[in-house]
């Protein structure tokens, strides 16, 4: 692949959060939430990052924002390595990469209109000349995410939680972005309105030629949305593959749980599920070798010692996995 077809590139990224104990609070351990990934977007793709609640996702979003400071790593960004860049440097790059929050009901201040809260960015980038032009630009963003005018002047409080995640929408929107991090933007709304948030999203995409990476625990939803899956466990990525690839064809065991556990609303369609065995690890001391061995069906003598490696097992479909080694 050429590289000016990835908008970003994260090569070896880790998040370690120090776990400090006694009286003069000395690191004694760290818990691993991302642990050395390696995964790219292209322009104009939907990557869907998925995983069991506490397997890293979200801190990973915010890691490559560098809303969190990366432990180590690299984070290429249009040809620049955020990692590397000043204050000053990386506020005029946030213009390109927003996000988008899990909490529609947390992620708006409660004592700011509609009107300030979209235009905020707008303010800080100082992509308007005057109020009446930031106001006319506020107007036309919440028209584009099916919300008036009318609704400048209201508060959060006012809103549903659908409508607050439009809300969040068109704040990430405001200052025109290449990149939105959409970090599980439907989880806390009903069905029927996750519908609707997805398919905006959708249509905002091929309008605004948007790139986005889209975490979420919702395989369903995933399916709908992105080009391509990833798939992480315990601070790793375990698998990465186009959509269709991905959901036919899984070569990782923890990937083929997940997809056993999707409900299909066919009463006569029979699957096997794969139940697994025992908890998640804790992060802040993971298992040896393979990290999902202690649960994994399939497991051999070689996954709790040798940490499997992550490769490419063609079109671009990697996994990290002993037991395609031998395939």
């Amino acid at each position: 692949m050429a590289e000016d077809e990835k908008l970003l590139e994260i090569k070896n990224l880790k998040k370690y959060f120090p776990v400090k104990e006694g009286v003069f609070r000395r690191t004694v351990a760290h818990v691993k939430a991302v642990d050395d990934i390696t995964f790219h977007i292209k322009k104009g793709e939907t990557l869907g990052l998925v995983g069991e609640s506490g397997c890293g996702k979200s801190t990973a979003g915010r890691t490559i924002l560098r809303l969190l400071e990366a432990t180590a790593g690299e984070i290429w960004f249009e040809g620049k390595n955020l990692v590397d860049l000043d204050k000053k440097e990386l506020r005029e790059m946030r213009k390109e990469m927003q996000i988008i929050f899990q909490d529609p009901y947390a992620s708006l201040n409660p004592r700011m209109t509609v009107a300030d809260i979209v235009g905020e960015p707008i303010d800080i980038h100082n992509l308007a000349s005057s109020k009446k032009e930031r106001n006319e630009k506020v107007a036309d963003i919440l028209d584009t995410v099916g919300l008036g005018p009318e609704y400048m002047k209201r508060y959060p409080h006012e809103f549903s939680g659908g409508q607050r995640q439009r809300i969040g929408v068109a704040r990430a929107l405001a200052v025109d972005p290449s990149l939105i991090i959409a970090d599980e933007p439907v989880s806390a709304l009903d069905v029927s309105i996750q519908a609707q948030v997805i398919n905006l999203m959708q249509d905002l995409q091929k309008d605004f030629d948007l790139t986005y990476l889209f975490i979420a625990h919702d395989l369903s939803v995933v399916k709908h949305i992105s080009d391509r899956v990833a798939v992480m466990y315990l601070g790793k990525l375990v698998e990465v593959a186009d959509k269709k690839e991905l959901f036919d064809d899984p070569k990782h065991p923890y990937t083929q749980s997940l997809l056993s556990a999707i409900p299909v609303a066919d009463p006569t369609y029979e699957t096997e599920r794969i139940i697994l065995e025992g908890d998640v690890p804790s992060p802040v001391d993971p298992p040896s070798g393979c990290r999902f061995h202690p649960r994994c069906p399939y497991a051999m003598d070689i996954c709790s010692e040798v940490e499997p490696e992550f490769k490419d097992y063609g079109d671009e479909h990697f996994a990290a996995c002993h037991l395609l080694e031998d395939e």
